[in-house]
């Protein structure tokens, strides 16, 4: 799940919630986004705020900095659970 939609949406609430010092819309979807400035409490603000949006949770083996690297592994980790709560 990582189409230009899903990718749009992720942006809007990293906007949102990542307090980047730099805008995100410049971002490369596989971009770290802690390297653009995203603190670990950022982190948190923008993982509830995509469990809110796209209606999921994140179990807690998806709590690692590697899951909210970037805005293609965000991608990544929601169509997985997306997935796994159509079955």
């Amino acid at each position: 799940m990582s189409d230009d939609s899903t990718n749009d949406q992720i942006r809007q609430i990293i906007a949102d919630h990542g307090r980047l010092p730099g805008g995100v819309d410049d971002l490369p979807a596989d971009a770290s986004l802690y390297e653009a400035g995203m603190t670990s409490h950022a982190s948190v603000s923008v993982m509830l705020a995509l469990e809110d949006h796209f209606d999921i949770e994140f179990p807690d083996e998806m709590l690692t900095r590697s899951v909210f690297e970037s805005i293609e592994a965000i991608a990544s980790a929601i169509g997985q659970l997306l997935a796994e709560t159509s079955v």
